[in-house]
């Protein structure tokens, strides 16, 4: 392990950033003693009052206006870039072209002639390029990976995916970036890329989709007058604007592997503040997972006898993926939430950067990612066409 620091940043202090900024805090209190120590260097956001809020509360150096600042700071060593996502190709490429990691939120851009740009940068950089699926590091989703790859449930013949969150359903709720962009870029973008992701870790990559419908509940929202900090309300006046984008979408999708798959996303489902779901099924088994519910999973075999058969709540524990050297208190039924997946990104990430002989699964790469987006694509057009197969690019 080097003595020397590695200086990290985050740019963008929302929802997100400050995940992003709690992380890296916390990446040398989890799994071996692979890192060198953290200096955690500064937080930029455009809102000069979040920024410093950010650094105070995560222990950042300074807080700082612009992110370009970052890219100009030669002691930087690695940024995550959590804004939005028309703004992540400009500040990716400077970032790179300044000799820094780059780890960037998801969906990758805002548009996929600006994620193959990125593709390109990655290609051709001499530093580590990641993206952040958060969902892959909960130790019960890593828990049902191995089941499917370890053929516990035998050959796959179902998955359906589903993520329904309520922070769109209220009318009243202020225009932001989020509802603008064009189709795909709303619920799809938002929170699909997560379920189309957590799909392909499971079973694989997602050839072609059909059935693609795309809606939008609440066509106009207020304009906000002040500051929009994640999913948060915030003052807006009189002044409406239209929504450009979907709140809800539904596809279906056939693997490379010939399996079958139905997916649905909202942000206007009522009641479910985060409700990632999934289920999977082979010829002898099949795993279920929500997210409401962290710490289980269902899983449901062939091994017991017949007239004892059913699902099985299996407590997530010590026995996990990321749980044991990642939970200060390593005891089962401790499953924990999003905080926790953060750590393990970041770790994750780090330990690219820093070539650690015992690494936690690599992250995602901007390649991986624009395949999201083309899947995400795929299924727009699909909507454009009545619900009309379309191969994924």
């Amino acid at each position: 392990m080097s003595p020397q620091p590695l200086s990290v940043a985050v740019i963008g202090a929302g929802m997100a950033g400050r995940s992003h900024a709690a992380g890296y805090r916390q990446v040398n209190t989890v799994f071996g003693a692979g890192l060198p120590p953290i200096r955690l260097a500064a937080i930029a956001d455009a809102n000069t009052e979040l920024a410093e809020d950010a650094a105070r509360r995560y222990g950042y150096e300074r807080a700082v206006s612009s992110w370009e600042e970052i890219a100009a700071d030669p002691s930087i060593d690695a940024v995550s870039i959590v804004v939005g996502n028309t703004l992540h190709r400009p500040i990716a490429e400077a970032l790179i072209a300044a000799g820094k990691h780059v780890l960037c939120e998801k969906p990758l851009a805002g548009s996929i002639e600006d994620a193959e740009a990125m593709v390109a940068a990655e290609r051709g950089a001499e530093v580590v390029t990641a993206v952040g699926y958060t969902l892959r590091r909960s130790p019960a989703i890593a828990a049902i990976r191995d089941h499917v790859r370890g053929g516990e449930l035998g050959a796959l013949t179902l998955f359906h995916g589903r993520y329904w969150c309520d922070y769109a359903a209220d009318p009243r709720g202020p225009l932001s970036w989020r509802f603008k962009g064009g189709p795909g870029s709303g619920a799809l973008g938002d929170i699909g890329a997560h379920v189309i992701d957590v799909a392909e870790h499971l079973c694989g990559p997602i050839d072609s989709v059909s059935g693609g419908a795309l809606t939008t509940q609440i066509t106009e929202r207020p304009v906000p007058t002040g500051a929009v900090v994640g999913h948060d309300a915030a003052p807006v006046g009189d002044e409406t604007g239209e929504v450009d984008n979907e709140d809800t979408a539904v596809f279906t999708a056939r693997f490379r592997s010939g399996l079958t798959g139905s997916f649905s996303v909202s942000r206007t489902a009522f009641g479910l503040p985060n409700g990632l779901a999934f289920d999977v099924h082979g010829l002898g088994g099949r795993a279920a997972f929500d997210w409401h519910r962290p710490a289980e999973y269902l899983f449901d075999d062939a091994q017991p006898r017949g007239r004892a058969r059913g699902p099985r709540q299996v407590i997530v524990g010590p026995q996990m993926p990321y749980f044991a050297g990642g939970y200060p208190m390593q005891a089962p039924g401790n499953g924990g939430g999003n905080a926790e997946m953060f750590v393990y990104q970041c770790r994750a990430f780090l330990d690219q950067v820093t070539g650690s002989t015992d690494p936690l699964p690599a992250c995602a790469s901007f390649a991986d990612a624009l395949h999201t987006m083309h899947v995400i694509r795929a299924v727009v057009r699909s909507a454009e066409a009545g619900g009309a197969p379309v191969d994924v690019a």
